[in-house]
């Protein structure tokens, strides 16, 4: 098994949609968006990113964005109500960032969490581990 065929454990102190997003809720209720291991290696090498910029408010599974690999086109959709604070332009700027770090280096939003009992209708680690046979 190569470098690139291992999986990076889903961290634990995150939240999981069923569509492959996580979300990780700061102490003063911002947040950061990004897409799962499980996602990008699906997906294959990421080349593109389509996200919206600060000042734009989103619903809970809203799309709010693309993900464009050499293999296809995939949609983003957010995990929790928010409004957009910032995009992570390191990574837009070199999409491969969230083939390399997903769960780090590699988030798309920084965002302010609008309702925070949303959370509570996402995944746990554990349970995105079973959706994705890990």
């Amino acid at each position: 098994m190569s470098d690139k065929d291992k999986q990076i454990p889903n961290p634990r102190n995150l939240k999981y949609t069923k569509d492959h997003e996580w979300i990780r809720i700061e102490p003063d209720g911002t947040a950061f968006i990004g897409i799962t291991d499980f996602a990008q290696s699906q997906l294959g090498d990421i080349v593109f990113l389509d996200v919206p910029k600060a000042g734009k408010t989103l619903k809970q599974f809203e799309k709010f964005g693309e993900v464009e690999s050499v293999k296809s086109v995939s949609d983003l959709f957010t995990p929790v109500s928010c409004e957009v604070v910032d995009t992570n332009k390191h990574a837009i700027e070199q999409p491969e960032l969230v083939n390399k770090e997903p769960f780090s280096n590699g988030w798309l939003l920084k965002v302010k969490v609008k309702d925070s009992s949303e959370v509570a209708s996402l995944l746990s680690a554990q349970e995105y581990d079973g959706l994705t046979g890990k």
